[in-house]
């Protein structure tokens, strides 16, 4: 089910806005972003989140977040809450950027924790205009599988006028290789980003989905 798959993964895995790769890349120091997303699925299942992140100036490689997800489908009704935070290991302006990404879930309506995940995430910039992103980790869902290995790659084409093209795979120990693309406009002053993206397979399951996400940075 992609809303009970999806509650439990995305929270771990968020690369802003509704991307699913995550780069090694923090805010900018201390600034912060809240970034409001939405998906619809195969099956009327919909997944809404509200999130928000910090990097603080004295902790500059190290970003601390949390987020309320809700999940939606017929006869299913779930919302978390979940804290999540990311390390920069080495910068991505360096050549080879290297992070560590980590995140706890509790669902309210089980009274329990429900998700955690430990991702390492590499960013490869080949040039100004574009770049890779590589994810290999774990992820644990109590309502879904249990324990999985999760792995994919992204790639990131700016194309000017403040667009940028992205096209990402991904895949679980279970279900199909699932995959999304689309594009983000990023505003002239870099404050607000706006992110339009098609899937197949988000889930492993559900054939489609597609999403929409704002992200404001103050």
């Amino acid at each position: 089910m992609f809303a009970a798959t999806l509650a439990a993964a995305d929270p771990a895995l968020a690369a802003g806005g509704p991307h699913v790769i995550d780069d090694s890349e923090v805010e900018t120091p201390g600034d912060c972003h809240l970034e409001t997303w939405a998906a619809h699925a195969s099956g009327d299942q919909w997944l809404g989140n509200i999130g928000a992140g910090c990097t603080p100036e004295a902790l500059p490689m190290l970003e601390i977040g949390g987020m309320v997800t809700h999940a939606r489908a017929p006869g299913f009704d779930d919302t978390h809450v979940g804290i999540a935070s990311k390390l920069t290991l080495r910068p991505a302006d360096t050549g080879l950027g290297v992070a560590l990404a980590g995140s706890l879930g509790y669902g309210l309506d089980r009274s329990r924790l429900e998700t955690a995940s430990l991702i390492g995430a590499v960013t490869v910039p080949v040039s100004e205009a574009l770049r890779f992103n590589f994810n290999a980790g774990w992820i644990w869902t109590e309502a879904g599988r249990g324990s999985e290995a999760f792995g994919g790659a992204q790639a990131e084409l700016s194309v000017g006028s403040g667009i940028t093209l992205m096209a990402e795979g991904f895949a679980r120990d279970h279900g199909n290789a699932g995959g999304q693309a689309g594009l983000r406009w990023t505003s002239p002053d870099g404050r607000v980003d706006l992110d339009l993206l098609a899937g197949l397979f988000g889930d492993g399951e559900s054939p489609t989905s597609a999403a929409l996400g704002l992200t404001v940075r103050f």
